[in-house]
């Protein structure tokens, strides 16, 4: 039977083995693999309901009508690549090759499915995007301070007591590793706004207030540090600016991390002590991070395990083989145009883009402001190219629909972000459409381009990247997964040092040591909008079906505004209005509310990003803010 692996945005990257019996795709997770450990979560238990769905593409699709109408004549595949061809070009020939972008993301984390495309971009010396809907803050902010985003091995959690979920709903999306922490014994913490599934299943909950991280960070190492309870042979022999974070703590009153966190000075004093005593891990989400705050908190809250003796006592990222092969950079002639991805709308109004081709990603779902962003769709003479599954909303907006299919269709390899594990993905039947790659390559011939990297195959790339990484084929072939060995590691800062006084932020222009700052926006209601339990962002809720759009909000918040359990609401702000059904609950503190993320427009007709901010945190490299989104609420 075939090797699979699952392709979604996912911390677990589960390895899996698929047959299809009687015309029937049945998964199951791979036994063997030491993290996924041989169970699926409920999402891809149903991943053979999203292959076998009956709303794919099975042709390609011409827009007729007005964009967003749904308006569409089927095609062949034959006249949707040479018009492809023939915009492209015009577009290069009239505005210049940085006119055209290519939009991708982690829809699909397949290696060759998610870079291979780029190398015709990237031949055609095109516009990229500059990712920044995700990690970004957190990931300057680990390089500030270690040199480096990617954290400890999470198989060494067995080595550990206790382990820190940091504004992480790990039971919903990082199942194989909250279970696998809970296998091998260790305590479990959570630090959240939200009282969440995992805070629920935590041995503790310490509920703080939004953009508060930073601040219980810095209260827990002043009392670390003070109490003389963190590591002193590991601190003076690695830590980069130890006297000056010292005194800089040394200033914070703990009464005042109190009155703002809305911990009690004993609680933050029991945090401090026993992460100290028990040597603490922290898992750092990546929610908290997409907001104002986000940069300067991740910065502050990886300082505590170094107080503790960790080298790399975080859990953050494992991005961990080079891919740049697959992606080809290297035949580019002329520096890459880096577009901000939360900003498209900007480009798009300034009449700086002409020609979009987007695949592995659904923007006008996931992206923040989205009236602002269909209105410059709308009123832009951007020719828009998609490949993908479904008539998705980018899709509905689009010129020309190229149908994709599924990894269980194809060949690729995928490595985990969680794990050090890269697995096989084969092929177990073809039904629809064709793969990122198969299409690049059509459009390589259509364009009569020559060169032969642009026509190499699924195998030989994965092969050669494997080979450029030290991993072996026929291991990957025999077991399904292999693991990435991990080399001696040092800290890649500046001072070679872990360096709680940052040289690269100070170069930023941002203080030396995270700093807590009061934000506030024009409405009365902070939103938070995370993923849901069955969702990867705006993944499956065409197949799945079991979503949740209700607003979730305080009693206290819901009864200053007349709203009862199950009343219809009006959520609004400057970005826009929505409406739908309120849930009360105590969940949530006071002056915060909760939508779940990026659902389909087309299927519920509207969605949370009708009201998230597209401000970025310009110092942390372009980061996302949707969680710094401020509304009010009323009942209808």
């Amino acid at each position: 039977m075939p090797f699979s692996v699952c392709m979604r945005d996912c911390y677990d990257t589960c390895a899996m083995i698929s047959e299809l019996k009687d015309g029937k795709l049945r998964v199951r997770g791979n036994p063997e693999h030491p993290i996924t450990a041989g169970f699926l979560c409920p999402k891809g238990a149903l991943l053979p309901k999203w292959f076998h769905a009956e709303d794919r593409l099975k042709r390609p699709l011409v827009r007729t009508g007005e964009r967003g109408s749904g308006e569409f004549r089927e095609t062949s595949w034959e006249e949707a690549i040479t018009l492809v061809a023939k915009k492209l070009m015009e577009a290069i020939e009239k505005y210049g090759s940085e006119s055209v972008l290519v939009y991708q993301y982690a829809g699909d984390r397949g290696v060759v499915n998610y870079a291979f495309p780029l190398r015709l971009f990237h031949y055609l010396n095109t516009a990229m995007l500059d990712y920044g809907v995700c990690d970004r803050a957190g990931q300057k902010a680990l390089k500030d301070v270690y040199g480096t985003a990617v954290g400890l091995d999470p198989e060494e959690l067995k080595n550990q007591k206790l382990l820190v979920y940091w504004g992480i709903n790990a039971f919903w999306t990082n199942l194989h590793g909250f279970t696998f922490a809970k296998k091998h014994g260790l305590e479990i913490w959570t630090v959240d706004v939200v009282k969440t599934e995992t805070a629920k299943r935590s041995d503790r909950f310490f509920q703080i207030r939004p953009d508060t991280d930073v601040l219980l960070a810095l209260g827990a190492a002043k009392i670390i540090i003070e109490e003389e309870l963190y590591d002193k042979d590991f601190v003076r022999e690695n830590v980069y600016g130890f006297e000056e974070f010292k005194n800089y703590v040394k200033t914070l009153s703990l009464d005042y991390v109190s009155t703002e966190t809305g911990l009690s000075v004993e609680e933050i004093g029991t945090f401090a002590r026993e992460f100290a005593e028990k040597r603490g891990v922290i898992h750092i989400g990546y929610g908290f991070q997409r907001s104002l705050a986000g940069g300067e908190a991740v910065r502050a809250i990886s300082i505590l395990p170094a107080l503790v003796g960790h080298r790399f006592g975080f859990i953050y990222d494992m991005k961990t083989i080079d891919k740049s092969y697959a992606e080809g950079a290297f035949l580019r002639t002329k520096p890459a145009k880096r577009i901000p991805q939360v900003k498209l709308a900007e480009y798009l109004e300034r009449g700086e883009i002409k020609f979009i081709y987007i695949y592995n990603s659904n923007p006008l779902a996931s992206l923040p402001n989205q009236n602002r962003l269909r209105k410059a769709l709308e009123e832009s003479d951007v020719f828009i190219v998609t490949h993908d599954i479904f008539l998705t909303d980018t899709a509905l907006y689009s010129d020309v629909v190229l149908p994709a299919n599924t990894f269980f269709e194809r060949l690729d390899i995928a490595e985990g972000y969680y794990h050090r594990y890269v697995a096989l993905n084969e092929p177990v039947a073809r039904l629809y459409g064709k793969s990122n790659s198969e299409v690049t390559r059509l459009l390589a011939r259509v364009l009569d381009i020559k060169n032969p990297y642009l026509y190499e195959s699924d195998e030989e790339v994965i092969r050669k990247i494997l080979e450029l990484n030290g991993l072996s084929w026929e291991e990957i072939k025999a077991k399904g997964f292999v693991k990435i060995p991990e080399k001696p590691r040092k800290w890649e800062t500046p001072s070679g040092k872990i360096e709680f006084y940052s040289q690269r932020a100070v170069e930023r222009g941002l203080s030396p040591f995270p700093e807590y700052r009061k934000f506030k926006g024009n409405y009365p209601l902070r939103l938070l909008t995370p993923t849901h339990r069955m969702t990867i962002t705006s993944q499956y809720h065409n197949t799945h079906g079991m979503i949740d759009p209700k607003l979730y909000i305080n009693p206290t918040d819901a009864n200053e505004r007349g709203i009862k359990d199950g009343d219809t609401v009006e959520v609004f702000n400057e970005y826009g209005r929505v409406r739908t059904k309120a849930k009360l609950t105590e969940d949530l503190p006071r002056g915060v509310v909760l939508l779940y993320k990026a659902f389909w427009p087309a299927l519920l007709g509207w969605n949370a990003n009708f009201l998230t901010t597209d401000k970025t945190v310009e110092e942390y490299g372009n980061g996302s803010a949707y969680h710094s989104t401020w509304v009010d609420v009323r009942r209808v």
